[in-house]
């Protein structure tokens, strides 16, 4: 029988030393690397941690918060006229400077009124002439009737002289009228504003001939005080606007520029049209402000808003600090020291342009963080702007200790 051959090693105990030397590895590693993170400075006086994020922040606000339509709208003047000439003649003077403000019935131009003058002269006499007909006609039947009551004289005469009168009296009827036109287009002859407003530029210049059938007319005036603006409201906002309007028939409109950042003017709320746009489900509505100081200028675009209501002792922070997360809306909350952040999670309500109203979740007076929440994580730390204390990494003991080592714990509990 042959003797044993030595023994074969179990594949299995190679296979388990390997594993427990990268187990122990691994370990060592993530030692050595919490380690690092943890201290709060390495040899020589250098930070070897992550520095605290540079952050802004703003307070949580009790106030009252307004439910407002925001909406994007135009300005509309409330009248604009183009000045025309109303009689045909050459264009003599013109007294008005381009973007001049007018009142209603102040000379603009002056047509050349000789002609007109002519035959105004022409009908005055004509007139003048059939009156002195028709008062001797007058006189005639007068004295006709006188020799008909003493059989002296013919009925047929009589009834003549009659219809002479009545004929004489419609051509005075006549002349009036002629007279009257002519008088007209005399002062037709000097044009003036016929409504309040902004001079716009001039079309026409002295010399030109012009007449009622100019389609550019020689100027065009734009009312500028009071001034509407009309905006669009989605279909779904009406119910609402109309609930208002009847709690409060004077709704404020208040008139931004395009950015939002600039309020241009106040008024109120004037009208809602009567029908939605099938097309874009929106509803248009009209505001009218006073513009006393000018800042709107017809078809100009603006963003217009609405002041519903307000909510009293609301809770609001500015819209950057809204962050939004799988398990819904939070925010970063900045503790006592300002040194950390802390997640909360929050309800919110409302939001205007700026501002969003928190129904749950934070108290008045409370900090959050509203620019450089992006590269922050719950308990990160972070520093205000122009805040120097805690060093460029944090550290309040660095320039103190001047490359010294410090222990980290007081560091820690600093923050």
């Amino acid at each position: 029988m042959p003797p044993d051959g030595p023994k074969k090693r179990s594949p299995v105990i190679p296979l388990l030393i390997a594993l427990v030397l990268a187990i122990a590895v691994g370990a060592l590693v993530w030692y050595l690397q919490t380690k690092r993170e943890s201290s709060t400075e390495g040899p020589g006086g250098r930070m070897s941690r992550r520095p605290p994020v540079t952050v802004g922040v703003a307070k949580a606000e009790m106030q009252a918060f307004p439910v407002v339509l925001e909406a994007l709208g135009t300005v509309t003047p409330v009248a604009t006229a183009t000045v025309r000439a109303q009689v045909a003649g050459v264009l003599q003077q013109v007294l008005f400077s381009e973007g001049q403000l007018v009142q209603r019935g102040e000379l603009l131009a002056v047509i050349d009124p000789r002609p007109f003058d002519i035959v105004l002269m022409q009908a005055t006499g004509q007139l003048k002439r059939d009156e002195a007909q028709l008062d001797n006609a007058r006189v005639t039947e007068k004295r006709y009737r006188t020799l008909l009551a003493q059989d002296s004289i013919a009925q047929q005469e009589v009834d003549t002289q009659a219809a002479l009168v009545r004929q004489l009296e419609g051509s005075v009827n006549v002349d009036r009228a002629a007279e009257r036109s002519a008088r007209l287009n005399l002062e037709f002859s000097r044009i003036a504003a016929p409504i309040s407003g902004r001079i716009g530029l001039r079309t026409v210049d002295v010399g030109n001939l012009v007449g009622p059938s100019d389609a550019n007319g020689i100027v065009t005036i734009t009312q500028v005080s009071p001034v509407d603006v009309v905006f669009t409201l989605p279909q779904d906002r009406i119910p609402e606007l109309r609930a208002a309007l009847v709690n409060s028939r004077a709704l404020s409109v208040i008139a931004l520029d395009r950015v939002r950042s600039t309020e241009l003017a106040s008024g109120r709320f004037l009208a809602l049209d009567n029908l939605v746009d099938p097309q874009t489900g929106m509803v248009r509505a009209k505001a009218r402000f006073e513009n006393s100081k000018g800042q709107l200028f017809p078809n100009q675009f603006v963003n217009a808003r609405v002041m519903l209501r307000s909510i009293d002792h609301a809770i609001s922070v500015p819209v950057s600090a809204i962050r939004k997360g799988v398990q819904g809306d939070f925010v970063y909350v900045l503790d006592a020291e300002n040194r950390t952040v802390s997640v909360r999670n929050v309800k919110t309500g409302l939001s205007t342009i700026d501002r969003t109203q928190i129904v749950s979740g934070l108290e008045a007076g409370e900090s959050v963080i509203t620019e450089g929440a992006d590269r922050l994580s719950d308990g990160a730390k972070v520093k205000l702007p122009g805040d120097k204390s805690a060093g460029p990494q944090g550290d309040p003991g660095r320039e103190r200790g001047k490359g010294k080592a410090h222990d980290p714990s007081p560091a820690r509990g600093s923050h």
